[in-house]
């Protein structure tokens, strides 16, 4: 029978189990291992997975920090971005490795300027990104940025970098972003294995390392070709804050652990971690699920303002040890019906 994650019974309580005897092992990284490796084999059962990676040095591990789409979708504005980047600071987020502060859809104009370039919501942005970006980075911080393979946006608010990618990766990088987020809506049809890797390229070519973040909702099965072309790459569409949503999305990312691991990682969507519709139990096994698969940590709620259970629960320091570890034994987690130390637990990579 198929294991699944959907037992409250066996997440709530096995999970917790299974972390707690993952952490004895977890951060115990491979000595020497290059921070600019352009391949690297993953055993895959009895064989082997030879897995080219972006050249770009980053996403080692799991990318940590917060984006804005889950709790405030398009009411986002230039306050908001600094007041959160304060908070993951002063919460101590920040010291646990949560360092990426990243917008998501709704942060431009309707428009393009007369040069073709994308330009920050006057309202919204009044002082623009790349004075946004100085501001976080001035928090020892990074910031994150939006857009989409398509003509628009999935708001349909801005434009889409599809036909302008060289350009928009130029004008993210003198801005002074640190990651992209690349969407998929509103495109003409033709495969993302075309459509992504201009962005990738454009990237590369920009002056400035920026994390890129596939979101085409795994389209084509990114895992098995993604890795060369970015950092993460979405394995399911969108999460949303309920325990069959939660549970169904760490099933269907399941398929794909054996093909994550430093460079690139399976994205099953961000946390609904403090957003207020599943219990705290569920929640913490949420958690749990997302750091034992070495998914994203990218929380979703609003930290200005989130309770301190919810603070604790992110704060969990043996738990991010496990996501962060890149030793074999805690490289991917996979459920299962029993829960003890054994091959039917953990993924050995």
């Amino acid at each position: 029978m198929a294991t699944s994650f959907n037992s409250r019974e066996q997440s709530v309580v096995g999970v917790v189990v299974v972390v707690a005897a993952c952490v004895l092992y977890a951060g115990v990284a491979s000595a020497g291992r290059p921070a600019t490796s352009v391949s690297m084999d993953l055993l895959h059962g009895r064989g082997r997975i030879r897995r080219k990676l972006l050249e770009n040095g980053l996403g080692l591990t799991p990318q940590m920090g917060w984006n804005s789409w889950n709790h405030f979708q398009c009411n986002i504005n230039e306050n908001l971005i600094k007041e959160t980047a304060d908070a993951m600071v002063s919460s101590g987020l920040a010291a646990l490795g949560y360092e990426y502060v990243n917008l998501d859809d709704c942060w431009g104009e309707l428009n393009r300027v007369s040069q073709g370039n994308l330009v920050a919501n006057a309202s919204a942005f009044p002082s623009g990104i790349k004075a946004l970006a100085d501001y976080v980075h001035s928090k020892g911080l990074k910031l994150g940025i939006y857009s989409d393979a398509g003509s628009q946006t999935c708001s349909g608010t801005m434009p889409g970098s599809l036909g302008h990618e060289e350009q928009d990766a130029k004008t993210f990088a003198s801005w002074g972003v640190d990651y992209l987020k690349y969407d998929n809506c509103n495109n003409p049809g033709t495969s993302p294995k075309e459509r992504y890797p201009i962005m990738s390229k454009a990237l590369l070519n920009s002056g400035r390392k920026i994390f890129f973040s596939l979101c085409e909702w795994g389209q084509e099965d990114p895992a098995t070709w993604a890795s060369s072309i970015g950092n993460s790459w979405r394995t399911t569409d969108d999460i949303f804050d309920n325990w069959d949503s939660m549970t169904s999305r760490a099933d269907l990312n399941d398929k794909w652990a054996s093909y994550a691991g430093p460079g690139g990682w399976n994205d099953p969507d961000m946390l609904e971690v403090g957003n207020g519709v599943m219990t705290t139990e569920e929640y913490r096994s949420h958690f749990s699920i997302w750091a034992l698969v070495k998914a994203p940590l990218l929380i979703g709620c609003d930290v200005r303002s989130m309770d301190y259970t919810t603070l604790m629960l992110l704060s969990n320091k043996e738990v991010i040890a496990v996501n962060q570890g890149i030793d074999k034994l805690c490289y991917n987690g996979m459920p299962c019906d029993e829960f003890f130390l054994s091959e039917s637990i953990f993924t050995l990579l």
